[in-house]
């Protein structure tokens, strides 16, 4: 098999998707032979027919129904890989929300390096907590999100997926006589319904002692020792500490964060979910110090 070019693997999908050799030509912005000549170049590299041809219609074959699933592969890998690499050739506006939780990591330092590869994109950043970007997503505010999943939501990549663990103030141990005290973000938060069904699945009493709506008030709250929190496994704020497994305090599970964004159709938006995605274990790392 000869090499495959990208071009003609667009100008087959362009004539699958459009019905005809003309549509997909005006589709494409070239003449209708530049498209033919696609099409019967890539038939001769892969040494298979891919489209039957009359002069009504244009129906595929079953070895060009097996290459639609590979086109569409290729030409978004393709995509994202220019876009992702594009030397400052991007341009635009790229509105960008990110959940609090990932300002204790080195989003910052990627967001940079996005910054300075892509110098004509005015990236505009929102903080605030994951129930609130989703809002701002869906309302067309924000063009690309970058948070916890939201629950019966399957929209957006997997960027990795983290344990929670009860954080309190360091030494504290809730009294297992009392009602389990909580800090936690108003609803619909992820982790405050992760929390609560953990506790009414383990039959462990439990109050609201403090309801915050940013990550800033809910340390304030722990640290305070209004009572305890569920948190990040990974990455504990100064001021908290995990509670000791000797509570007897249930596991909480696990919450993914995903990044959503506006997809193939805006290139800015592809190349900072590309970013942000290739740029995944380095965000994760615990910051030093």
């Amino acid at each position: 098999m000869s090499n495959l070019n990208v071009e003609q693997i667009r100008s087959f999908l362009s004539v699958v998707e459009s019905g005809s050799f003309t549509a997909a030509a005006q589709a494409l912005g070239v003449r209708q032979s530049t498209v033919s000549g696609h099409i019967a170049r890539l038939e001769q590299a892969l040494d298979r027919s891919l489209l039957m041809r009359d002069t009504h219609r244009v129906a595929l074959t079953p070895d060009g129904q097996a290459m639609v699933g590979f086109a569409r592969d290729v030409l978004e890998a393709h995509d994202r890989l220019r876009a992702f690499f594009s030397p400052g050739g991007l341009r635009g506006r790229i509105r960008l929300g990110v959940s609090e939780d990932c300002t204790l990591s080195a989003l910052a330092q990627v967001l940079a390096r996005f910054a300075d590869r892509h110098p004509s994109v005015d990236l505009q950043l929102t903080v605030g907590l994951s129930r609130a970007l989703y809002q701002g997503y869906d309302a067309g505010e924000l063009d690309v999100i970058f948070c916890k999943r939201r629950r019966g939501d399957p929209r957006g990549e997997l960027a990795w997926a983290e344990e929670l663990i009860w954080a309190g103030r360091p030494g504290f141990v809730p009294d297992p006589a009392l009602p389990l005290p909580l800090v936690l973000y108003p609803p619909p938060s992820m982790t405050r319904i992760l929390a609560l069904d953990a506790l009414d699945a383990a039959g462990r009493g439990w109050r609201i002692a403090c309801t915050t709506g940013s990550l800033m008030g809910l340390r304030a709250a722990v640290e305070a020792g209004l009572g305890i929190a569920p948190h990040s496994a990974r990455v504990m704020p100064p001021g908290l500490a995990p509670i000791p497994a000797t509570a007897g305090l249930p596991p909480i599970g696990e919450v993914e964060f995903v990044v959503l964004g506006s997809g193939r159709q805006h290139a800015v938006a592809t190349a900072l979910q590309e970013t942000i995605l290739a740029s995944t274990a380095e965000i994760q790392a615990v910051p030093e110090g």
